[in-house]
């Protein structure tokens, strides 16, 4: 019998996708009103009830990037408080916990980071976002995936041609998943080191050129090379 998993953000974009292709692994996938991260009774009731061996926590206010500067308070609340209650009642329940963070958490000068570099988060989505990876990280069976991905195809009108990083779809990462349900730690996920204009010209192949320099640092890129032994790549 496969081991049951439950998903937050169950009507999310990454949930979704994961939702088409799930027929190898028993995932619940609750909506905000079945699993409310902001209340801890609401996390406790559905994880008694469901009995779950893992959890994935992928409920986050990610886009758009400067909602994070204008809404300080729901930022805190949904990526740090959230992501702390559901620590609470995973450590308590004895629940494997996989969290989904973000590889801008990483200066981006350099690129290639690993997983034991030290952070320095680009933006506030990523500061927030390593709020939750402090909470996370103080509950031993647990997994943080830092993850650069998006949509299939490219979504944006335009590519960033001078900034690297390793995106990755969200079909991609589905193929991830069951191989590391049981890994602790943290993770890089991401594709290979190129341009954000190289990536999206993969599936949009009338995406224009713009520069990202007064957006992001010039290279937010993370070494892979641990996923690539666990998949066998």
């Amino acid at each position: 019998m496969l081991k049951k998993i439950v998903i937050t953000g169950g009507d999310g974009r990454f949930a979704q996708i994961l939702k088409k292709d799930d027929k190898k692994l028993n995932i619940l996938y609750p909506d905000k009103k079945e699993l409310n991260i902001l209340n801890i009774n609401s996390i406790n009731k559905y994880l008694k009830k469901n009995k779950p061996k893992y959890l994935i926590h992928a409920a986050a206010l990610s886009r758009p990037m400067n909602i994070h500067d204008k809404q300080i308070s729901k930022s805190i609340d949904l990526n740090i408080i959230g992501t702390a209650n559901i620590v609470k009642v995973c450590s308590n329940l004895k629940i494997k916990l996989i969290y989904f963070s973000t590889g801008y958490v990483y200066e981006g000068k350099i690129g290639n980071y690993k997983e034991k570099d030290p952070v320095f988060p680009v933006n506030n989505y990523a500061w927030s976002k390593l709020g939750g990876e402090c909470a996370v990280t103080m509950y031993k069976n647990s997994l943080i995936l830092r993850i650069i991905m998006c949509e299939k195809p490219f979504l944006h009108e335009y590519a960033f041609h001078d900034i690297n990083t390793n995106f990755m779809f969200h079909e991609e990462v589905v193929k991830i998943i069951p191989k590391i349900l049981d890994k602790t730690g943290i993770l890089n996920v991401g594709g290979e080191i190129q341009s954000v204009y190289s990536f999206a010209m993969k599936t949009k192949k009338n995406v224009k050129k713009k520069s990202g320099k007064k957006i992001f640092p010039k290279n937010v890129s993370m070494n892979v090379g641990k996923l690539k032994k666990i998949m066998k790549w």
